[in-house]
């Protein structure tokens, strides 16, 4: 009886999601203007770190009821404009994440590329402030970059989205899991820490089930996770494997590949898409392996511990640098 207001409810949220996105543009565009108008006035000599501070007592005193204009907060404003104000592709994407993400990757990217990663990175998958800071912490742009992930027969109309929808390195520091540990042991952490899990995997990736019974012929079979990817339209089968890759491990998941095509999705859908999630793997093993591949499979490993970020920088400037700064 009640589903027949669910489309006013979805009309009301629909336009308080656009309420609260303007609210934050405007908010944005305001910020910009007065470190526009603070760097115009310093950069010509007539301001300098006293005025501006006097400008914030003034704020203060006028409008006492406004929140985040401190001397440091105005500052912080201008250094926003002038990293911005000569790029008019990153300026207009800035509007667009809120302004605590905005400082979070105005302080902790250092290149025009970096900030510009994390900034589509925050629009698509909608990040709060703490996903931002845990990506950033996980080294996430260095990893993507030095990934260079490839998987076998893409179909190509899908090349350009699977980029960003996989990456052949995840992160799982927050399942805490001990050293040695069991296939079993890494899904029911996983299981556990599902909302951590989809924010290292990306948003657009919906749960469908663990251990996803096939059927083929007599014997059944099981998918150790099954996922259904939003912005590809298809199945996403992860294989767990607590050790190092092998060869074998892709006829497995192939076969599993082909009972999703054939008895579980739908035809509408692309062709499922298979995840193989090792411990360790020597990428030419992994390269022999696939080559032959007819199904859209991907070798990823997995860490249990957060990167060491400076090593990832210096291969990653070792990488642009062999690549002649291109």
């Amino acid at each position: 009886m009640e589903n027949r207001f669910n489309d006013v409810v979805l009309l009301i949220r629909q336009s308080r999601s656009r309420a609260i996105s303007a609210v934050n543009a405007e908010m944005i565009d305001l910020y910009w203007n007065i470190g526009k108008y603070i760097s115009a006035k310093v950069t010509s000599t007539e301001w300098g770190q006293a005025v501006v501070a006097e400008l914030a007592l003034h704020i203060q005193k006028t409008e006492p009821s406004l929140k985040g204009f401190s001397d440091k907060n105005l500052w912080r404003m201008k250094q926003f404009f002038e990293a911005y104000s000569a790029d008019p592709k990153l300026s207009a994407l800035l509007r667009e994440i809120s302004w605590t993400n905005n400082m979070t990757i105005l302080s902790r990217a250092k290149t025009i590329d970096e900030r510009e990663f994390y900034m589509r990175l925050c629009i698509r998958e909608r990040y709060s402030s703490r996903e931002l800071e845990r990506q950033i912490n996980s080294s996430l742009f260095e990893r993507t970059r030095l990934a260079g992930a490839k998987l076998s027969a893409l179909p190509r109309e899908m090349e350009d989205d699977l980029g960003s929808a996989f990456r052949d390195s995840y992160i799982f520091e927050f399942l805490n899991l001990p050293e040695p540990h069991s296939e079993k042991d890494l899904q029911r952490s996983l299981i556990r820490q599902m909302k951590s899990f989809i924010v290292e995997l990306g948003k657009d990736f919906l749960f469908v089930d663990q251990e996803y019974r096939l059927q083929v012929g007599s014997s059944d079979f099981y998918v150790d996770l099954l996922f259904f990817h939003r912005g590809l339209q298809c199945l996403v089968a992860f294989e767990l494997k607590a050790d190092r890759f092998r060869p074998e491990h892709l006829g497995q998941l192939n076969f599993y590949l082909e009972a999703l095509d054939r008895d579980v999705k739908k035809k509408h859908e692309n062709p499922s898409i298979g995840i193989l999630l090792c411990k360790s793997r020597d990428q030419e093993v992994v390269e022999y392996a696939m080559s032959r591949s007819m199904s859209p499979t991907m070798v990823a490993e997995y860490k249990t511990q957060l990167p060491d970020k400076k090593l990832l920088q210096q291969k990653f400037h070792q990488l642009f640098e062999e690549g002649g700064g291109k």
